[in-house]
């Protein structure tokens, strides 16, 4: 993964981007749960399947420019036609990874079969390479493309923000509520990147720039907050042996330590000002508004969503009637498992109430990004 972030020859990146597959396949489909093989399988062909294309692009662009330097494909001529059929190329690799809806049904199965350390490795930064890939490849390779088929890539985030919301309403399974509640966040992102068209037609520079740092942002948060929630999930499973929310119910009695970090990981899910949840979903909803007012709108419903199935989660699992006598058993965390929470709950409150460092450290690198993309290609 580290590879894949770092790398600017595009058959290296490529590499790494089918390479961090195998471990991942081995972490699912060694240690597992009990239809770890499917989940596994599924998740390998999906991501395997999308990735054919996205090599097929590379090699078409080395094949124009001569090598396969990345910065040297951003500047390379290429025509409208060439450049939607890149961008559909480089879109199957990527939104399978984000997952963007409707090819995210890998991503709960995954989840739910991965052992904890999977779970957290998979949200907090296998995600983030699919929003990378947009960063890095989509928007300044084909700046046209990206332009003529900006109105897919909205309607795909808007549709992950609000219906994949309510999909997560009706879980059962904490593990399978927060793989929703990704797909759902990570809609933020992609909105977020591909608004930037919309807001330039209207001559607001600097609401393009909130556009894709708010996606940024909310990249990075996500990775704190969802890692969290799988780690909470698996104190608890480590105990109990069951991820069913209605096997849980007023743990905060036996638990009080744990529940404080849980009900602080969960406001930070919702979206709660303070934390870092808030800032990346309301600057994009910010530029949003400077877009379109029925972009900001649906965008912003996941405000309400996000706090009713977090909520509802919390109020069953935490508070709630006791309804397992294995409840009454659980001891609180140890010093290990509050090092590891402690040291998220302080990254998620540093980043909710001084983003700045952060936002300043992506600057030049949205702002080169935003010059890329305000010039045509044709």
């Amino acid at each position: 993964m580290v590879g894949v972030f770092s790398a600017l020859d595009a058959m290296l990146f490529y590499v790494f981007w089918e390479a961090m597959l195998i471990p991942m396949f081995l972490i699912i489909g060694v240690w597992g749960g009990a239809n770890r093989v499917y989940a596994t399988i599924k998740f390998f062909l999906y991501t395997f399947f999308g990735s054919v294309f996205m090599l097929v692009a590379l090699i078409y662009m080395y094949f124009q420019s001569g090598s396969f330097d990345i910065l040297g494909f951003h500047t390379l001529k290429l025509g409208l036609t060439e450049q939607i059929l890149i961008f559909i190329a480089f879109l199957m690799a990527f939104a399978v990874k984000v997952p963007m809806w409707p090819v995210h049904t890998w991503l709960p199965d995954a989840h739910v079969e991965a052992p904890t350390g999977g779970s957290v490795i998979l949200a907090a930064i296998m995600l983030k390479i699919g929003g990378y890939g947009f960063l890095r490849f989509s928007l300044p390779i084909t700046p046209d493309a990206s332009h003529t088929l900006d109105w897919l890539i909205i309607g795909m985030s808007l549709i992950a923000v609000v219906y994949i919301g309510f999909v997560a309403l009706i879980q059962q399974d904490m593990k399978k509520l927060i793989a929703y509640s990704s797909i759902a966040h990570m809609g933020f992102v992609t909105l977020g990147f591909f608004i930037v068209f919309i807001i330039s037609q209207n001559n607001e520079g600097s609401g393009a720039a909130l556009g894709v740092q708010g996606g940024m942002v909310q990249m990075v948060s996500h990775g704190f907050i969802s890692a969290a929630l799988f780690l909470c999930v698996g104190v608890l499973y480590d105990r109990l042996h069951s991820r069913q929310i209605n096997d849980y119910g007023g743990v905060v009695n036996t638990m009080p330590i744990f529940a404080a970090f849980m009900v602080f990981f969960a406001m930070a899910n919702a979206g709660l000002p303070g934390t870092s949840g808030f800032v990346g979903e309301f600057m994009v909803i910010l530029a949003s508004f400077r877009a379109d007012f029925w972009y900001a709108f649906l965008a912003a419903t996941t405000l309400i969503i996000g706090a009713a199935y977090t909520l509802w989660m919390v109020k069953r699992v935490i508070f709630g009637d006791v309804t397992n006598e294995g409840v009454a058993t659980l001891k609180d965390m140890n010093n290990r498992e509050f090092i590891v929470l402690g040291t998220l709950a302080a990254a998620v409150l540093l980043l909710g109430l001084w983003p700045a460092p952060l936002v300043e450290v992506m600057d030049a690198s949205v702002n080169n990004l935003l010059q890329h993309i305000s010039v045509s290609k044709l």
